[in-house]
């Protein structure tokens, strides 16, 4: 049975056990919230042992290199070191401002002392100093999460009450969701429900400023009027911006989303396309936009996986 070693303890891992659930049971406060490898809140660093492959899925090279491994995926075969992620892996953060975009969606301004190198549609995680964590998409060139306020949510109600100037820590970003200059006149597609909105957003922003000259396409869904945000700033864009096309969609009103895109978009051949927001309407828009000829490797998606905690 391996050992896992952490600050003096020596834990025995079950079969099969993962090494967050062994230092959980132990009594050990590991910030994680999804538990799937995709909010990588759990990034630890292993100093010296056998590195599960399985557990470095999804992160970066210079981080792999470091021996950092998230706790969730690994399960350990032989003996392994592990320490707290180092200085490198999180930077601080300070919370700068604060602005509700509907009665349930607030705008989350950060800066950070040193310079985070991101791009709008990736998604980083934001740690409370009691290790809370949870993952939220970049909606801008600037730091900006959108949060849906979510009713006994701990992350998103305290972020409702805090102070602007606030103190956070921030880990990432990840991700491969964002623009890619190189082709600029493919037609863009972008459909996401809910505060799927936010890396679309920004990756609508990234493209204009980058002067992409296809056509682009942004459709957000939601249950109800209630649910649809920045349409004032989507409006004003579409009439800046010829080559941009804005298409709010309510359920009600226009049916499920999936449906308005196989309708108004029958064949995809040649575009690009980016989905984002609940793991569901993801995974159904991905083949809806597979099945109209858009190529897998055109299509990106960013699936809001929920977190495993209250």
């Amino acid at each position: 049975m391996p050992t896992l070693h952490w600050e003096g303890q020596s834990l025995a891992v079950a079969p099969g056990q993962t090494a967050l659930d062994a230092l959980l049971g132990a009594g050990v406060s590991i910030p994680h919230s999804c538990r799937a490898g995709a909010c990588q809140s759990c990034l630890l660093q292993a100093t010296a042992g056998e590195i599960p492959p399985s557990s470095q899925q999804g992160l970066k090279p210079a981080l792999i290199a470091q021996g950092y491994l998230l706790a969730c995926l690994c399960r350990p075969e032989a003996d392994l070191h592990l320490t707290a992620p180092g200085p490198g892996a999180r930077v601080p953060a300070l919370i700068t401002k604060l602005t509700w975009l509907s009665d349930s969606v607030l705008q989350v301004h950060l800066t950070t002392s040193e310079s985070l190198d991101h791009r709008p549609g990736q998604y980083l995680t934001l740690l409370r100093d009691d290790g809370l964590a949870r993952s939220y998409s970049i909606a801008g060139q600037e730091i900006e999460l959108h949060v849906r306020r979510i009713p006994g949510g701990a992350m998103s109600n305290w972020l409702a009450d805090v102070e602007p100037g606030t103190p956070v820590t921030l880990q990432g970003p990840a991700g491969d969701c964002f623009y890619t200059p190189g082709d600029p006149h493919q037609p863009l597609l972008l459909a996401g429900a809910g505060t799927g909105l936010a890396p679309l957003y920004g990756i609508l922003r990234d493209a204009l400023r980058r002067d992409h000259q296809g056509p682009i396409w942004l459709y957000h869904g939601a249950l109800n009027e209630s649910g649809l945000y920045l349409t004032a700033e989507l409006e004003a864009l579409a009439a800046t911006y010829p080559n941009f096309q804005y298409r709010p969609t309510l359920f009600h009103r226009d049916g499920p989303l999936p449906e308005v895109l196989s309708a108004a978009h029958p064949k995809l051949a040649g575009w690009r396309g980016f989905v984002c927001g609940d793991p569901q309407i993801v995974n159904i828009l991905k083949k809806r936009l597979f099945l109209a000829g858009m190529a897998s490797r055109a299509i990106s998606a960013d699936a809001f996986l929920p977190s495993t905690l209250k």
